[in-house]
């Protein structure tokens, strides 16, 4: 067979960490009584006093709209706050600003106001929707605007978020980053360049002792530390006398998750971690404006604004992130907008701001918050809004279409109408595993007589079993068994950019092509529901995958998953999975055999079972091991004679780089995974031997081999990261990798390599970025309050390099379907960055080619729903790039170049 194989590079990943870790002390801040404007028509309102140091002043008043007390009764008021009435709940109108972090937000406010906030996208109401539900309805008591990519002088970027900010004066918002920013421009403050960019790190607050910060310590020698995800700020000598400084920091005051590491209160999810169309920012960029700088009058401004509030409008803004997993406190400055909100209204005398009684349950939940997010997703974009297809120096948000929302995942047709009833029968071959020579052996033996073709291999071939317990094979089955090839139509072509054509070829050989007008996971999630099971067929089994879908999605399936238009065509399908009725699995920890098969029920069992369990008591018995060992020498690199081509030169590879930096520096996005692809032309090399080969060279818990006849498409696979994982408990668990460094080549060096991997600020803002991000993409699909993280930045070993790792997992709700799971995730964030949408247009422009296969995901889908394994490589820098594909590639060249393997 005559193949040409592309082994794609991996990638650049662009952020700013500081690597200065000089500190300064925080000087003392005090405000002269002018500072602050008090408007003399509201009578006992939350006012903003002087503060010396880290002590806590807290002055509490009241709303009304009347004449102010007078200073005595303010100066009593300044002696404690006084406390607020209990509350149910609290109803949030969270306001996304297409961000990758706003269901942190949505996660934390759930579990403090006890009912979920509406989440609706900033393009998405027009100002007469947002007014019927504000002030007509009476529906929501406060408004949280997330983070996002842009900035506020942008319309695309902050959408109907500056109206609400200059009409909603009577309703309580909090504005976080860029919602922040908002709150100052719209205001009239500047919004400018950051002295340096500071995304994924850590720096100590200062705050003046207002109410927001209640019962949070102040100053930089405190244990209130917050993570910071921007590169433009308010530029605080602009600040109208209307806006109220009330947090600061000083500007490289800065350090990593590490060096910021201390003792610290329950944070967010209870662990001990802490309308129209409108052009981008990007045009003003490329037609040569540039954002203001943050020095005034020749002279760096040393404190970087970290909190306003309004001195009139119950209006708050943080330039940090208190979502963040390490933001210490992030729970408690929810919970303080809460206690505002609900003082607000209570104390609230004016009939014509007087709102429902907030203490009143029975009718506080909009009805149904997630029924009132389906009812408005009449208006809701396609995926997350954009029909961007060109440069990011275009318009990124011009126009609203129809189709599938990602956001709205509650899966209508996760009943099973017509359903089938499968069963399953297996079997246990206790320790057989290394009597038959392992793995490699088995699969040889069962499924490697007919080159290969129609089968698939899910392996583990790390010596670390706790990393890669099970291995799943099979290979062409019996009669459930099918074939499906999936390819997206040209855009061109459809008005969907989720149709495409898949062809489906069954048992027998005959095929069906098919047109999918709402996408390949549509159509694999309603095959899934057609399916029911019973659960004592697998009772006892230790592992989950038992039969079901596994193959392979390529990265441009992204359009259904809330991405953008894909700017490149495949070559490649981007979808194959075989249903694969016949699986062997192998448990590498206690050396077992497992032989599963499934039937529909009412027909005749195959004889699967008993016939690979004597073909493997034979393979035991023989003495002869035609299989046992068909690797060869290495050859001498002097006998190579090819080389991986890259796709661009290393000067363009920087040049993209540096083109990913300037995106960042404008605030377009936090981290940008950059990818490459590096070719090699392999004619008639056998698949299978070619992957039996870097096995044996580059050895990954998460390894794989498929081959698709019908597709003439094989792929191997060597991966150290787990994508998704969904236990048939419910838990949905994600383990991204940020951060490689090289093996030593001493015990000695290796220990202190993998020491300064565990130290390096750089690696760390990267894999808190990522963890915060699938933080996000879980808290969509599983319940308030579950999303934690037991592991983060864990540094583990491989046999050629260490990797930071960390693990996230959160439980899966109960309306939501497996494959509603992995449309929330994909593709992983260590492939794209984050904002996730915005730097996957930003990676699109600068790409020169369709992805293909490569950062999407191998797995499968258990016919039981019990379980989603995708795997992806990850991504870093070029010479990072370089050391992670030097392993695989060295292995391809040696296999392929050998006249002895031919």
């Amino acid at each position: 067979m005559n193949m040409n194989f592309s082994f794609c590079s991996t990638s650049s990943e662009v952020s700013y960490p500081s690597e200065n870790v000089m500190r300064f002390s925080v000087a003392n801040r005090l405000f002269s009584p002018e500072s602050v404007r008090i408007d003399e028509k509201w009578k006992k309102k939350y006012i903003h006093l002087p503060c010396r140091g880290t002590r806590k002043v807290i002055a509490s008043s009241r709303f009304v709209a009347e004449q102010l007390e007078d200073s005595s009764i303010v100066k009593k008021s300044l002696l404690r706050r006084e406390p607020v009435e209990k509350l149910g709940i609290v109803r949030t109108l969270l306001i996304d600003n297409y961000d990758s972090y706003t269901y942190n937000i949505y996660q934390a406010l759930t579990t403090i106001n006890g009912v979920p906030p509406v989440v609706i996208r900033n393009d998405e109401w027009t100002w007469e929707e947002a007014y019927h539900y504000l002030y007509e309805d009476v529906a929501f008591d406060n408004i949280v605007i997330s983070p996002g990519p842009g900035s506020p002088m942008c319309p695309a970027d902050i959408g109907i978020c500056l109206r609400l900010l200059r009409e909603c004066r009577d309703i309580p918002i909090l504005g976080v980053c860029l919602g922040h920013q908002a709150l100052g421009y719209v205001h009239g403050a500047h919004v400018v360049h950051a002295p340096e960019p500071v995304h994924g790190r850590l720096s100590g607050i200062e705050h003046d002792g207002n109410i927001l910060f209640s019962d949070i310590p102040s100053g930089r020698n405190s244990d209130f530390k917050v993570v910071r995800y921007h590169s433009l700020i308010i530029d605080e000598e602009s600040l109208p006398k209307e806006l109220v400084p009330i947090a600061w920091t000083i500007y490289n005051d800065t350090g990593s998750y590490s060096e910021k590491k201390f003792s610290v209160p329950v944070n967010n999810n209870g662990s001990s971690l802490g309308n129209g169309s409108v052009t981008s920012v990007s045009e003003n960029l490329e037609n040569g404006s540039h954002w203001p700088s943050s020095h005034v009058d020749g002279k760096q401004n040393r404190h970087i604004l970290m909190g306003i509030m309004h001195s009139s409008f119950p209006h708050y803004g943080l330039q940090f992130h208190p979502e963040s997993i390490a933001t210490t406190y992030g729970s408690q400055l929810f919970k303080n907008f809460k206690d505002i909100t609900v003082d607000y209204w209570s104390r609230c005398k004016s009939p014509s701001l007087r709102r429902r009684n907030i203490n009143d349950t029975a009718n506080t939940q909009v009805p149904g918050a997630t029924q009132l997010l389906k009812n408005l997703s009449r208006t809701r974009s396609t995926g997350n809004g954009s029909t961007y297809y060109g440069s990011p120096k275009k318009s990124l948000f011009t126009a609203k279409t129809n189709g599938a929302d990602v956001f709205n995942l509650v899966d209508l047709s996760y009943p099973k109408p017509h359903a089938k009833l499968l069963r399953l029968k297996w079997k246990k071959l206790d320790g057989l595993a290394h009597k038959v020579g392992g793995s490699r052996n088995i699969f040889l033996e069962l499924f490697g007589k007919s080159r290969e073709n129609d089968t698939f291999w899910l392996d583990t071939s790390s010596s670390d079993k706790a990393r890669g317990r099970f291995s799943f094979m099979g290979g062409k089955g019996g009669s459930l068994w099918k074939q499906l090839t999936f390819s997206l139509s040209d855009q061109s072509e459809i008005t969907s950019k989720h149709a495409g054509h898949i062809l489906i070829e069954d048992a027998q050989g005959f095929t069906e092509k098919r047109f999918l007008e709402e996408g390949f996971l549509d159509f694999l999630r309603k095959e899934l529901s057609s399916i029911t099971y019973d659960e004592k067929d697998f009772a006892g089994l230790p592992f989950e995958f038992c039969g079901g879908y596994v193959g392979c999605i390529g990265y441009d399936i992204k359009v259904e998953c809330g991405m953008p238009i894909n700017r490149h065509k495949s070559k490649a399908p981007d979808a194959c999975f075989f249903f694969t009725d016949n699986v062997v699995a192998i448990d590498h920890q206690l050396d077992d055999v497992y032989i599963l098969s499934l039937h529909e029920e009412g027909t005749t069992e195959t004889s699967f079972l008993n016939d690979t369990e004597k073909k493997l008591i034979t393979s035991r018995d023989s003495s002869a091991r035609k299989w046992k060992d068909q690797t060869l020498p290495a050859i001498d690199s002097s006998q190579r004679k090819a080389s991986f081509v890259p796709d661009k030169s290393r000067e363009q590879y920087i040049n993209d780089v540096e083109s990913c930096m300037k995106y960042i520096k404008d605030g377009e996005s936090y981290e940008l995974c950059l990818t490459t692809q590096n070719r090699l032309r392999i004619g008639n090399t056998n698949p299978l031997g070619l992957y039996l080969h870097l096995r044996e060279k580059n050895p990954a818990p998460y390894a794989a081999f498929l081959n698709f006849s019908h597709a003439n498409l094989s792929i191997c696979c060597s991966s150290p990261e787990r994508f998704l994982q969904l236990d048939r408990n419910g838990m949905l668990e994600a383990k991204p990798i940020k951060g490689t460094i090289a093996r030593g080549s001493t015990p000695e060096e290796d220990e202190l390599l993998k020491m300064q991997l565990k130290l390096s600020e750089k690696n760390q803002a990267e894999n808190l970025m990522i963890v915060d991000l699938l933080r996000n993409d879980l808290g969509r699909v599983c319940e308030p309050g579950s999303v934690h993280v037991p592991n983060l930045m864990d540094v583990e070993s491989y046999t050629t390099v260490h990797t930071m790792v960390s693990t996230i997992r959160g439980l899966k709700k109960t309306d939501i379907s497996p494959m509603e799971c992995v449309r929330a995730a994909f593709p992983g964030g260590s492939m794209t960055g984050a904002p996730k949408l915005r730097s996957v247009e930003i990676l699109d422009s600068l790409e020169n080619c369709s992805r293909g296969l490569y950062s999407g995901s191998i797995g499968y889908f258990s016919y039981n729903g019990g379980a989603i394994v995708a795997l992806s490589n990850p991504e870093d820098e070029f010479e990072e790039m370089i050391l992670k594909t030097r392993a695989p590639a060295n292995a391809v060249i040696e296999f392929c170049c050998d006249p002895r393997r031919q």
